[in-house]
């Protein structure tokens, strides 16, 4: 079986962090992690050393004829936003998002993107601090401030500089299942599944305090207890908090409501559920904190836009081959 190839685009004046995001989540062997060996490639448009603006050069071995073979092509950001594409990157990005390769811009590469023509009419993201620029000049396309990354289905855009991480482990985890993405997350000390968006960063962060400490105690008991009810009252109590002061810092530090924080937690449970144990629909609810089999189905239609049957089918573990890609 053909590794999947994943093509990252550097450019003169590129940020080694931003490059480096896709290189540490697909550039290395995986394999160990229940993930495909990746054929990781970074192109470049111009000949010659690349230099970054830290002051490092780079040598990329490929160039854009790359991408006429990616699965995946990530843009890692992107220079000079409100000049026109080079042609030949233009139609290189358009050839290959025609023929159903993946395109991803992480952080400015949202600009690159939408510079090809391919968000037209479309959702997309970028770093807080640029969208309002990015609107200005291309405002036929629908900009969301707020989140870490929105997936269109055959382009994804993410926000800015760390949330480029969530949205490679996004990828790996709409791809090859919840518990590889996992085992990744835990392997570079990553959180698996950040919640909230971009505005968690915007104010100042709040300074610790001992109801803080208690706050996340709260909170990592509800973690180790999905199949348990848990209220908003119920988890304030425990954080030693009003309902009203609750919710505030809640929105403050994740940026989302307790409860689709909670419907988000008891998803994740209910996939690795199905991809390592052979348990039914029913016990998967109950086990995840759903109750029903049909308040799964709801859940699993909402935010990942299959069934809990159609999950299991693709990320079991009785239908992965050794490099963890599905047989089916």
């Amino acid at each position: 079986m053909k590794n999947p190839i994943i093509a990252a685009v550097a450019f003169d004046g590129i940020s080694p962090f931003h490059l480096s995001v896709p290189c540490l989540v697909f550039g290395a062997d995986r394999t160990r992690l229940g993930l495909p060996r990746f054929d990781f490639r970074v192109c470049a448009m111009e000949e010659g050393p690349i230099h970054t603006d830290a002051g490092l050069s780079i040598v990329v071995p490929h160039g854009l004829s790359a991408l006429e073979e990616a699965d995946i092509v990530i843009i890692p950001s992107w220079k000079d936003l409100e000049d026109s594409l080079a042609t030949p990157f233009k139609d290189a990005l358009q050839r290959a998002h025609r023929r159903g390769a993946l395109i991803v811009g992480l952080c400015l590469g949202t600009f690159a993107i939408a510079g090809a023509g391919l968000l037209a009419g479309r959702k997309a993201t970028t770093h807080w601090a640029y969208t309002d620029r990015l609107q200005k000049l291309h405002p036929d396309i629908a900009i969301d401030a707020d989140v870490l990354y929105v997936d269109e289905g055959d382009i994804i855009t993410s926000a800015g500089v760390a949330a480029g991480l969530d949205c490679c482990l996004h990828i790996v985890r709409a791809r090859y299942g919840a518990e590889a993405a996992l085992r990744l997350a835990r392997h570079v000390v990553l959180s698996p599944h950040r919640q909230g968006g971009q505005a968690q960063f915007i104010e100042r962060p709040l300074a610790p305090t001992p109801s803080a400490d208690r706050f996340t105690k709260a909170l990592d008991d509800v973690r180790a207890s999905l199949g348990e009810a848990h209220s908003l009252d119920s988890v304030a109590e425990a954080a030693g908090l009003t309902r009203r002061t609750f919710t505030r810092r809640f929105q403050k530090t994740t940026g989302t409501s307790f409860g689709d924080w909670l419907a988000d937690q008891r998803v994740a449970l209910a996939q690795r559920l199905l991809e390592q144990t052979d348990k039914s629909m029913d016990i998967v609810a109950f086990e995840a904190g759903f109750g029903s089999a049909t308040s799964l189905r709801q859940h699993f239609a909402a935010r990942l836009r299959t069934s809990p049957r159609q999950y299991r089918r693709e990320f079991s573990r009785s239908t992965q081959a050794p490099g963890g890609l599905s047989l089916l």
